[in-house]
């Protein structure tokens, strides 16, 4: 029987204050200190679900916090994405070159290494040189957004954003 902890219903108040206020600029982890359980896939669908063939275009989410994976993942399966995730820069490098993703969302800061590093290291795989990377960073500046396209992103998006513009950026990248 899988058990979850009880929801701390003060952290999910804050959360939705955050995103309600728009706040830009500002990094806020309502999951800081939790970590969402991991379930091998093998384990909750079934063989069918799993091999079947999937013609819905995979992007690959990678960010430091669950939170946000978790609120990225969601969305984008609502809109009929299939999505891969990684934690941090060289989790990005490996599913990159294994799963071969149609474009990836990628988050600026991360420990181990960071987005614009892996970045860097994803273009010089081979066939990614098309490949769409987005960057996306609680920092807004003009800076950013530089260093961002000096690394080899396509794009760059500031958070909190509202997703009808990262869906337009996404479809506009996938044509």
């Amino acid at each position: 029987m899988l058990s979850f902890p009880a929801p701390d219903f003060a952290r999910v108040a804050q959360w939705i204050r955050a995103f309600a206020s728009g706040a830009k600029g500002r990094r806020f982890d309502p999951c800081r200190g939790y970590h969402l359980p991991q379930f091998p896939l093998h384990n909750i669908m079934s063989p069918e679900l799993l091999n079947q063939n999937d013609d819905r275009r995979t992007i690959l989410v990678v960010d430091d916090f669950d939170d946000t994976r978790l609120l990225l993942r969601t969305w984008l399966r609502k809109k009929g994405y299939q999505v891969v995730e990684a934690e941090n820069g060289n989790e990005a490098i490996a599913k990159a070159r294994d799963l071969k993703p149609d474009l990836i969302i990628m988050d600026v800061e991360m420990p181990e290494l960071d987005g614009l590093s892996a970045t860097r290291e994803i273009r010089t795989l081979k066939n990614s040189a098309e490949l769409p990377i987005v960057a996306v960073s609680a920092y807004g500046a003009d800076l950013f957004r530089e260093q961002a396209l000096a690394a080899g992103c396509n794009d760059y998006m500031s958070t909190p954003f509202e997703p009808d513009e990262l869906e337009k950026l996404i479809q506009s990248l996938l044509k």
